[in-house]
């Protein structure tokens, strides 16, 4: 009997390259579609949590609260960029900006992958709540996009208070 060396030949190696190829070519796109559609389930769900936690507890300590955007996570941004993270604090003295006996019950200052961006309604800076539960002031939109410019998803909180998400059914460019 003979023995016979164990192990492959360069034809089957190369084959098995090839094969190895065309799956991870076919892979590929589908896991980057699948991790962006993660990332912005996670940044959805996060606003909406965040606008929940504030409606919360301004119902709970009877006083307004504010969800407003923040780098800093110790003052808020004035404009529409909410990409840099968020900030939740409890108005004592309703002048809706944050000051140094205001209790800040939440800082979220990295709330979305790099791959995305998050705007807020113009002439709308911030989300506040007042005791009731009830959204002062008009409808607040929250716009999560992609850094080329697709609109991904949308928060939107009405007058009552209550957050809700949606997804575009058609590609839709992000408006600035």
């Amino acid at each position: 009997m003979r023995c016979r060396d164990a192990g492959f030949t360069l034809l089957e190696l190369l084959i098995a390259v090839a094969i190895l190829v065309v799956i991870v070519g076919v892979a590929i796109p589908s896991s980057a579609r699948m991790l962006g559609h993660l990332r912005t389930t996670a940044a959805l769900e996060s606003l909406t949590t965040h606008m929940s936690l504030a409606r919360m507890a301004a119902v709970t300590r009877r006083r307004p609260t504010i969800l407003c955007p923040s780098t800093t996570g110790t003052s808020c941004g004035s404009g529409t960029d909410w990409s840099g993270g968020w900030m939740l604090l409890v108005d004592s003295n309703g002048n809706r900006r944050p000051d140094p006996d205001d209790e800040v019950l939440r800082v979220d200052l990295t709330p979305t992958s790099r791959a995305l961006g998050v705007t807020g309604t113009r002439g709308r800076p911030f989300l506040r709540y007042l005791p009731d539960g009830r959204s002062a002031g008009s409808n607040l939109t929250l716009s999560v996009c992609s850094r080329d410019g697709h609109l991904l998803g949308n928060v939107i909180v009405n007058n009552a208070g209550r957050p809700r998400s949606s997804r575009p059914t058609t590609p839709t460019p992000c408006a600035n």
